[in-house]
């Protein structure tokens, strides 16, 4: 029987023209009973509910509506199962995860087979995930896996013959295991399942119409039970998007990136002629578009007949590029703005419908935020993943920061999120997990585990600067002592070398729940519909792994992501009625006023034709597996489809994370077309789009540079004490004295800081102060072992990794020798030293008392009288220069003090000596570094510059200013960000410097 194949033009709205035609057939308009006898199978369940509301909108009143019903496609998780089918007795179909976890386990023998076993049970499933693509692949084009053991000979490279080891588990150990699941494939289940339906309908014709509408047939038992169908007495298949008019020379030459490629292919396996098919329904004349995109993706061999286009004149193609343009954003959230301008303005027009298209969830997304701005909602039909929920966001967190032994990062990462509660009110907890993050973890890691947090907290409480952070801190240990009982249990199970599954998958939901709970909702986490799909999740991997040997623990919190990754949360419904956001496939039978082709860019749409990781091309020609580049082809009749609507605008970003794009294949093609016709300027939107979001967003500031800060706060709030450290900053850089003691702002250290120079420093300082403090007279016999221990005992206190002491005490005992050789030479002047010594001087201001306090490092009793101020230096000490100009003014502030007795223990001394003791010196690893200078003139000249200062600024009208006299231009300061300098300044620091 020949086969009855029908046609919807692309340029038609297929569903209503569908249910237009079906109706004139069966005569419904005057019988409302005649469509209940058809059955209808489409690709999707969105499309069969399109189509019954196409059905409802045209009869406008009550009727039976046929049986619709989802075919299921490439991209589906449906599939079919008809209730007129025989009964199939067919095994179960394979729950993904327990098919993953299955594999994993495979991948892991195999790997200790062959290799020793170097993969991680995370790297064995992420393996595993893509041999499930393979063998989904090839049950679906029915590839015969028993040529594997040819595919790679003696000759070839070593690496494809272990790939055919690899896949020959699928063809040797997997049917064994799946027998012993009494289960089948998902592709494999499908496919004896639409079998089945082709036998009965061949068999047992059904008595009313019979049609299969809107697939490509891209998989072959689909395109099998299309011909059964197309041959049935009322059978009819109706195609989407057939080119009838398309030359014969062109169709002879498809290949498979072309969107008729799919077609041809459909038409030769049903047996049938294109010659042969059929209009479904009479349409008006409206192929001008059509016209544009046969002309635009013609087969490469035939673009000669573009001459003859410029011949005949190109009315055509002008007709066809009306209501047709192209928006070229500069980067992809430029791309996303103008999109979300475009929806937008159709609802400016009652009525009106537009649809976002495209294969890029993230530019989707991206688009569903810019419309919040008007406070539209949108949904991308696609779903977000479930990792990317709340819930799932919850959990992966969770399961990573066990993994990583609540290192600070992650466990701040937990408790911040808006899930964590631990049983109190989220504003009670938010509030202690600030405190946690900025008194207590911030510097270098602490000890791995909840307990390195408690004594990081106890440590904090040691080191508070008030007795109001001391309370802080104290409430603060007592709230994590609840944390840490909730989390405990999830840090014991993971301190385990291998752990069980269902185990840790028990325990990691108990502790989220724990944790999730608030002081009046114990069960939050699980509500909605990403809550409901997570305890769906963890049901399912408990229930897939519940005979699973057990894997290593530090696998599961990758595992865990990858399997949620893979759960899409899919919204119930749209929440808007004439916006919408689909992906090629859904969008592909559906209708709207404005259509928007985004993300048309090499790499997205068209995706990649993707080396397969597993085979060459002649290797997947030789088990009858397609070329990578047939998904092209099924993405450009996706394309082609869509761009044939009425109002189509196609755009694209020209960079991507900072790098040029490459135009979609398809829009080269029509530029290449409509610059060859001098047709290229009707691409141009009427509105450009892409500059109104360009500017969108652009702050309104006025014309030229900010000026520089200049605060100018009341006298009677600035500050009256500072350390002689501040008072170089002062002369520097006023506004960070300005923002650290007038606004009480301090920089936070960064978490889980790397242990540097700043601690190696601190480790150095209190050493020296500890052995000289032990002999400030005279050197021991065994100083250098002294010294040695000395830094050992302090790097122990300070918790110093074993790595970095392996690193740094080598240097010190290189450092020490050369410190006790300059220590001997200076010992012979040096009546008695004093270390870390506190002083202070005041001085009198116009606006009252003003103190300047320090804590010197080393002030060394000479034998002539006076005394040498010693500074310690481990990072590159201030030059002479710089010190005699009084820019770096410490030691002569140091020697200002000692001159009026601010170090009590001394009395009033005159300084002789500015030297500093530089470590990690340019010559020698440790220097001694004398200021060249009358210590005693240079002193009292810094008493007389800070006076001068202290009266310039107890006058409310001296403002503190950003960046006075900064030593590198190129150097930024901690309050940098707060004095706007990069808006201020011509390259984002002053020009200037010393």
């Amino acid at each position: 029987m020949k086969p009855n194949i029908l046609t919807i033009p692309a340029s038609a709205a297929f569903a209503e023209t569908l249910a237009r035609g079906l109706i004139a057939r069966l005569n419904a308009d005057c019988d409302p009973l005649a469509l209940s006898r058809a059955t209808i199978y489409l690709p999707t369940r969105r499309a069969t509910r399109m189509l019954a509301e196409s059905f409802a909108r045209l009869l406008g009143g009550a009727a039976l509506l046929p049986d619709i019903r989802p075919l299921g496609d490439v991209d589906e998780d449906d599939f079919l199962f008809d209730p007129y089918s025989e009964n199939l007795d067919l095994p179960p179909a394979i729950q993904p995860v327990r098919r993953q976890l299955l594999l994993a386990i495979l991948v892991q023998r195999w790997d200790i087979t062959r290799r020793g076993g170097k993969l991680t049970f995370a790297q064995a499933a992420a393996l595993a995930r893509g041999l499930a693509k393979f063998l989904d692949e090839a049950e679906t084009q029915s590839a015969d896996l028993s040529k594997l053991e040819s595919l790679a000979p003696d000759t070839m490279a070593e690496h494809w013959a272990e790939v055919k080891d690899f896949l020959q588990l699928l063809r040797d150990q997997w049917p064994g295991l799946l027998e012993a699941e009494k289960a089948m494939n998902r592709a494999a289940h499908r496919n004896a399942s639409l079998a089945a339906l082709a036998r009965r309908l061949a068999e047992r014709p059904p008595t009313g119409p019979v049609i299969a509408a809107g697939s490509t047939g891209s998989i072959p038992a689909t395109a099998q039970l299309l011909g059964t169908i197309a041959r049935l007495p009322e059978g009819a298949v109706v195609l989407p998007g057939l080119d009838r008019e398309l030359d014969e020379e062109s169709w002879a030459e498809l290949d498979p990136g072309h969107p008729q490629y799919g077609m041809k292919q459909l038409l030769e396996r049903i047996g049938s002629a294109r010659e042969d098919v059929r209009d479904w329904a009479a349409l008006p004349v409206t192929h001008a578009r059509e016209t544009l995109l046969r002309e635009t993706l013609r087969p490469a061999p035939t673009t000669d007949a573009w001459r003859a286009l410029a011949d005949r004149g190109a009315g055509d193609i002008a007709q066809g590029l009306e209501g047709l343009s192209l928006v070229e954003a500069a980067h992809p959230g430029e791309e996303a703005a103008a999109i979300a301008l475009m929806l937008r303005e159709v609802l400016e027009t009652p009525a009106r419908t537009a649809a976002l298209v495209t294969p890029d969830r993230n530019l989707a997304r991206r688009v569903a935020t810019e419309l919040r701005r008007w406070n539209i909602e949108i949904d991308d039909s696609a779903g977000r993943p479930l990792s990317h929920t709340p819930p799932g966001t919850f959990l992966c967190l969770l399961a990573e920061a066990a993994d990583a032994q609540f290192a600070p990062v992650p466990l701040l990462a937990l408790l911040k999120h808006p899930f964590a509660a631990g049983g109190v009110t989220q504003a009670e907890f938010r509030r202690h997990v600030r405190q946690l993050d900025r008194f207590c973890l911030r510097g270098p890691k602490p000890d791995a585990g909840l307990d390195g947090i408690t004594k990081a907290i106890l440590r904090a409480s040691a080191e508070a600067r008030s007795e109001d952070e001391r309370k802080i801190i104290g409430e603060l240990n007592s709230w994590f002592a609840e944390i840490a009982k909730i989390l405990k249990p999830l840090e014991k199970l993971f301190g385990r070398r291998e752990i069980a599954v269902t185990d840790a998958i028990a325990m990691h939901a108990g502790v989220a729940e724990n944790l999730a709970a608030d002081a009046t909702d114990s069960n939050r986490l699980w509500r909605g519909d990403a809550g409901e799909a997570a305890a769906t999740l963890i049901a399912e991997i408990s229930e897939a792994a519940a005979d699973l040997p057990n894997i290593d623990a530090s696998s599961y919190g990758a595992l865990f992501r990858e399997l949620a990754a893979e759960r899409a949360i899919r919204p119930a419904y749209g929440r808007h009625p004439r916006l919408a956001i689909l992906g090629p496939l859904e969008a592909r039978l559906q209708s709207f006023d404005l259509v928007v082709l985004s993300g048309l860019n090499e790499g997205t749409w068209p995706p990649a034709a993707a080396t397969d990781a597993w085979l060459s091309r002649p290797m997947r020609k030789a088990l009858g597996l397609e070329q990578p580049e047939r998904a092209i082809g099924l993405a450009a009749h996706d394309f082609a489809t869509l761009a044939a609507a009425p109002r189509v605008v196609l755009t694209r970003a020209l960079k991507t994370e900072g790098s040029p794009t490459i135009a979609s294949r398809w829009l080269q093609r029509l530029t290449q077309l409509t610059k060859g016709l001098k047709l290229d300027a009707m691409l141009a939107p009427e509105t450009s789009y892409a500059a109104l979001a360009a500017i969108m967003d652009e702050p309104q500031a006025p014309k030229g540079r900010i000026k520089r800060p200049a605060p100018r706060p009341p006298v009677a709030d600035r500050p009256r004490r500072l350390s002689v450290t501040e008072i170089e900053t002062w002369l520097r850089d006023p506004y960070a004295i300005y923002a650290k003691h007038i606004l009480k702002l301090r920089p936070l250290d960064p978490l889980d800081a790397e242990i540097g120079p700043p601690e190696r420093g601190s480790a150095i300082h209190r050493a020296l102060e500890r052995f000289i403090g032990q002999y400030p007279n005279a050197l021991p016999d065994d100083a250098e072992l002294e010294l040695i221990a000395a830094i050992e005992n302090v790097f122990r206190e300070l918790g110093t990794p074993a790595a970095t002491m392996a690193l740094w005490m080598p240097r010190f005992i290189h450092a020490a020798r050369y410190f006790l050789d300059i220590e001997r030479k200076r010992r012979t002047d040096i009546v008695r030293s004093h270390i870390e010594m506190r002083g202070e001087r005041k001085f009198a201001g116009p606006s009252g008392e003003f103190r300047l306090v320090c804590r010197a490092d080393r002030l060394d009793e000479l034998r002539s009288g006076g005394v040498a101020i010693v500074d310690y230096k481990t990072g590159k000490p201030p030059t002479g220069k710089q010190v005699n100009a009084l820019l770096s003014p410490q030691m002569p502030l140091e020697g200002a003090i000692l001159l009026e007795g601010g170090f009590a223990p001394l009395g009033k001394r005159t300084p002789e000596e500015l030297l500093y003791i530089h470590f990690a010196g340019k010559k020698e690893p440790v220097e001694c570094l004398r200021i060249d200078c009358d210590a005693a003139e240079l002193s009292k000249e810094a008493a007389e510059n800070l006076a001068r200062r202290i009266a310039e600024f107890d006058d409310e009208a001296m403002p503190y200013i950003s960046r006075v006299m900064v030593e590198k231009a190129r150097a930024p300061g901690d309050y940098d960000h707060l004095a706007r300098v990069r808006e201020w300044s011509l390259t984002g620091w002053e020009e200037s410097e010393e």
